[in-house]
């Protein structure tokens, strides 16, 4: 099927591929969360360990009511499900979008799905060994022997994924850089030119990220953003949006034009 046939596909077509696509990503998840249910006492350990490591001795992690504990276990093996599945759920959202991408954008597909999903990992492992460890231990510094911490599991692991979510989807910046240049909305030379906006831009969301209050955690938090966003200028060069010929042409004109 040409790319003009595509385009003359009715709302009921779309919708269609939308269902199957959206079925085929549950059925993924779904198989994903019974697997990793199935190793959820060491999928608890790995996501206790940056808290235990830095909390004093004789305090703990406590469940307030009886099912809660069940659905803590639940909860944990449904992300680690979205987190093991990520690459197909992504490589499904391109097939989606792909039939309304010209034949050499759709060779994107391949760096697309593995350089998200490799920046999306690097984002959760830069949080949960750098960025969330200091700012564990500083809350837990205002212990003392009349002031014990105990946690509830429950707000722990709320406030965990929240945060490591945020670092996975930061890291994404170069590929929506890449796809926003494509797209011919924003330009190397635009990113340079607004850069101290940027950076002031990437204080605030950290700041607003980093569970701690403290400059230590923010400029953690913040030091990557930036070298990301030098990247994604590089980035945008390379991804550098064509313009049609018959608009160069018009543009060339009317530079003429004003120019006599």
């Amino acid at each position: 099927m040409d790319d003009a046939t595509k385009e003359k596909l009715p709302l009921t077509a779309h919708l269609e591929e939308l269902r199957k696509r959206l079925i085929r990503i549950f059925i993924a998840i779904g198989i994903g969360f019974g697997v990793c249910y199935l190793f959820k006492d060491p999928l608890f350990n790995v996501l206790t360990q940056p808290l235990i490591d830095v909390l004093p001795k004789n305090s703990y992690m406590i469940y307030t009511n009886l099912p809660e504990a069940f659905f803590i276990y639940m909860k944990i093996a449904f992300f680690a499900s979205l987190f093991l599945t990520a690459p197909y759920t992504l490589y499904q959202v391109w097939l989606f979008t792909a039939p309304g991408l010209y034949k050499k954008e759709k060779m994107y597909v391949i760096p697309f799905v593995l350089s998200s999903s490799l920046l999306f990992i690097v984002g959760i492992l830069f949080g949960y060994y750098i960025a969330l460890p200091p700012a564990f231990k500083f809350f837990v510094s205002f212990s003392t022997d009349v002031l014990k911490p105990m946690f509830s599991f429950r707000e722990y692991l709320s406030l965990f994924l929240k945060f490591l979510l945020a670092f996975g989807i930061c890291f994404e910046l170069p590929v929506f850089i890449f796809f926003l240049t494509k797209m011919g909305i924003v330009n190397a030379r635009m990113l340079a030119r607004q850069r101290r906006y940027a950076i002031l831009m990437i204080f605030i969301i950290a700041a607003i990220l980093t569970p701690s209050p403290d400059a230590l955690s923010q400029i953690i938090m913040a030091a990557p953003l930036m070298l990301l966003y030098e990247i994604s200028i590089i980035v945008s060069k390379f991804a550098k949006h064509k313009k049609p010929v018959e608009q160069e042409i018009s543009e060339e004109g009317k530079q003429e034009q004003e120019s006599k």
